[in-house]
């Protein structure tokens, strides 16, 4: 950006006018909130916006609210298009935010400072300006106190802001944002319910403790499940647990780290690892097949991915391996029980250690599977694959849009 110019360095195109500068008391009208707190909560009742709501569930457009209180006659509403600022929290970083309260006849609780800007200024630009950028920076400044820190209304009108000249231009800025709010809030409305019958799946397509058959089932398979020890499935061994700091390089060998196990999946995101190739060939009987199942050893213990193609030829860094009978047992379902609570509970209950868990090989070779038949196993797998494959690429989508608007927001204010 340029102060000089006093334009941002994105802008639409559709815009030429240079941006100004105003002090925010001068162009709104500020009051506050009256009494509530969590502790008045009820189920139903009239709807109610605490200053706790800006920081666990942060909107820059509330357009409805899923809290209720039973209303006194102190209460201050909504008339719609105010901004709201949480007057207290625990960090200035944190209590430098604002919301847009779109609708009216909505109990604003204490702790929240009340802005009524003027005509010159949207609401929904205003809102974005406080929470980043500059003004944020500024108001963080003005914060006071210390495990707890609190903004006034008075801070807020001494902010100086920059905006457009052009009122059409602060709405063009608040409507691209709401736009992409939208998006990445569809996006993971789809992935959280999906995620949810991945999660209630999990509950009903494998037996209950003492069982022999699920609740759930696919249609043209019956007759009981039986169990099986992991190691008349499976062969198991332990990744590398060697230190091997000094073979690392920045291509090679992959190295799969216990933190690089999701669930039925892998993710390398942050700071891959890659061991030289002489290191890895020196320890082959070590590197990894297709069709392997990978399994958290330190840390979020029993959380498994099957090895495909991608990681094909890599080596675990203290990671259990199973290698499965084919002729028995099927690796992605292998891999989706392994994430089911049955055995996550399992591998927390008999995990070692203080701080961070350790799930034993000695005890990883108690766990009995429950099998049914080999048809059935891929189909099972092939479902949870197919509904991991849409999770994710919901994530991926919700990260993707989350980086334009971080990079806009960085991009397209003063």
């Amino acid at each position: 950006m340029s102060m000089d110019n006093k334009v941002p360095e994105i802008r639409f195109d559709e815009f030429r006018v240079k941006w100004h500068c105003l002090t925010l008391g001068d162009n709104a009208k500020f009051t506050k909130g009256q009494g509530y707190s969590k502790g008045d909560l009820v189920t139903n009742g009239s709807p109610i916006i605490l200053y706790g709501r800006l920081y666990t569930k942060y909107q820059v457009v509330i357009t409805s609210v899923d809290t209720f209180v039973t209303e006194n006659d102190k209460s201050v509403k909504s008339i719609g298009g105010e901004v709201v600022v949480p007057a207290s929290g625990e960090s200035p970083e944190d209590i430098s935010r604002a919301s847009v309260v779109s609708e009216p006849n909505i109990i604003l609780g204490g702790d929240l400072n009340i802005i009524l800007p003027s005509k010159k200024i949207n609401s929904i630009f205003l809102a974005l300006v406080i929470s980043n950028g500059r003004s944020k920076k500024i108001l963080s400044s003005k914060a006071q106190g210390k495990s707890v820190v609190h903004i006034r209304n008075s801070d807020l009108a001494d902010l100086e802001i920059f905006l457009p000249t052009e009122y059409i231009e602060q709405t063009a800025i608040g409507n691209y944002f709401q736009k992409l709010d939208s998006l990445i809030n569809q996006h993971q409305q789809k992935h959280d319910k999906l995620s949810n019958i991945k999660k209630a799946m999990l509950e009903k397509m494998f037996p209950k403790q003492g069982e022999t058959i699920p609740e759930i089932r696919f249609k043209g398979f019956c007759g009981a499940w039986e169990n099986k020890n992991i190691t008349d499935v499976s062969k198991i061994f332990i990744g590398l647990v060697t230190t091997m700091t000094t073979s690392y390089r920045s291509q090679g060998v992959l190295l799969i780290r216990n933190s690089d196990i999701k669930s039925n999946r892998f993710d390398f995101s942050t700071n891959p690892i890659y061991l030289d190739r002489k290191f890895a060939d020196e320890n082959a009987n070590r590197k990894l097949m297709l069709g392997d199942v990978i399994t958290v050893h330190t840390g979020d213990v029993g959380t498994s991915a099957v090895v495909t193609k991608k990681e094909e030829g890599s080596i675990g860094f203290a990671t259990i391996v199973s290698r499965p009978n084919k002729n028995i047992i099927n690796s992605n379902y292998l891999s989706v029980f392994f994430n089911t609570d049955i055995h996550k509970n399992f591998a927390i209950n008999v995990s070692t250690g203080d701080g961070r868990a350790n799930y034993n090989l000695k005890d990883f070779y108690k766990l009995n599977v429950p099998l049914p038949a080999l048809d059935e196993q891929i189909a099972i797998g092939d479902y949870f694959q197919k509904l991991d494959a849409l999770i994710n690429l919901h994530q991926q989508q919700i990260t993707k849009l989350n980086n334009i608007k971080q990079a806009c927001l960085s991009k397209m204010f003063v």
